[in-house]
Order: C-alpha cells, then structure tokens, then sequence
C-alpha cells in the first residue's frame, strides 16, 4: 500500500463492530512511526505486547510491508478486533493475534515463533501492577535476537518527577482505578530492562508529554 494513502485507506473503512477504536492512536501513530522508521529492521519480525484495539499493528503493518508483526493481547474484545483489523485491511504481513498474561508470562509463549528481529509496546506499564513491567522485559530478553531493538511508547517520571501537570493529573486517575497503576520512573524501568540485557539506547520526546525508549537487546548478532 502506498505509504501517502496509508492514513486515507485506514480512516474510510467501513464500520464494523468488532473493530474497536482507540482515540489516542490517530494521534500518535505517526510520530512513533517517524521513531520506527529509521530503527525497525528491514525485513523483519515484530513481536507487539499488549496490542489494544490492533490499530498500531494495522498501520504499521500498511507503513512496512517488509515487516511480518505479531500481536498479541489479554482482553478477548481486544484479540477480536486485531483479527477484525487484520482482515478489513487485508494485510499478510500481520499475523493473527495470540493471547498473551504478562502477569503469567508463560501463556502461549511456544506459539510466538520466536526469535524476533524487533519488539514494540505502548501504553501499558503505567495501567498494570509493575510486575507486568518486570515480565514483560524478561519476555522481551526472551524473545528478541541480539541486537534487536525494543520500543517503548508512553509517559513516565524523570529521577522522580513528572515531566507535566498533566502527567500528575493522569497519574492520581490511574491510582484512582487501581493503586498498583502509575506512571513509572524512567530510570526503574532502565533498570528493569538492564537485567534482561537490553541497555538504553535513546529517549525520544514525543507528543503530549510522552516518550518513546529505544532499548537493544546485548549480543552478538
């Protein structure tokens, strides 16, 4: 597909209910495609943790026909729409998505195929218990080959502190939902990830308030 059309062809498809529609990705797709671009290996295998809706995966996957993205997700509604996604958009290079518990971090693992020559993630460490943070880079460690990148996309801390008002503001309603949810410390999850062998690479500034991390995975390719 046309990369200038990308957008046109995901926005005018027709309704249908089981694909759901999260707001926040029209707006940040495109920059954290503007961070994948010169960073996804191409050609190559994506493993995407807890996809939501699909959206990402859908238009990525339209952006980079040399990519094959696996998504995967918890909620049986969101599973349903990546499929829903999938198949309005007629996409090949996106598998079809796998049930994946980080709080189990072993659901399913067989069935990924791995190794893989990227990893991606958005907005989920901050709306789960920080044990979901910690299984998902013991997955990531797993799952990646040596040298592959891992991408983050969200808000978090910097040595302590809330980058905007309207982090802190987000971070007293997560708390309000569950007081295990919170917008993490940048350098918490550094560490985290630095145990599973993969080391920071880049903080990316991104659009409200968020960031985008690059990790890569140590080793020798």
């Amino acid at each position: 597909m046309p990369r200038n059309l990308a957008a046109d062809y995901f926005n005018a498809l027709p309704s249908d209910h089981r694909r759901r529609v999260a707001p926040a990705v029209a707006r940040n797709r495109d920059p954290i495609l503007r961070v994948l671009q010169p960073r996804l290996p191409l050609p190559g295998t994506v493993l995407e943790v807890a996809s939501g809706t699909g959206e990402h995966g859908a238009y990525f996957c339209a952006q980079f026909p040399e990519l094959e993205w696996q998504p995967t997700d918890i909620d049986p509604l969101n599973l349903s729409s990546i499929q829903a996604w999938k198949d309005a958009m007629k996409l090949e290079n996106l598998r079809g998505p796998i049930h994946l518990d980080l709080l189990a971090c072993s659901d399913n693992l067989p069935a990924l195929r791995a190794p893989f020559d990227a990893g991606f993630c958005a907005n989920l460490i901050h709306i789960a218990p920080w044990q979901v943070c910690e299984n998902l880079m013991v997955l990531m460690g797993r799952m990646l080959k040596p040298q592959a990148p891992l991408i983050l996309y969200g808000p978090y801390r910097i040595n302590g502190q809330h980058t905007a008002p309207s982090n802190e503001q987000f971070e007293q309603w997560l708390r309000g939902l569950d007081p295990t949810y919170g917008v993490r410390d940048l350098e918490a999850v550094v560490r985290t990830a630095s145990a599973q062998d993969l080391q920071l690479q880049e903080k990316v500034p991104m659009p409200a308030n968020n960031f985008c991390l690059v990790f890569k995975k140590n080793g020798s390719p």
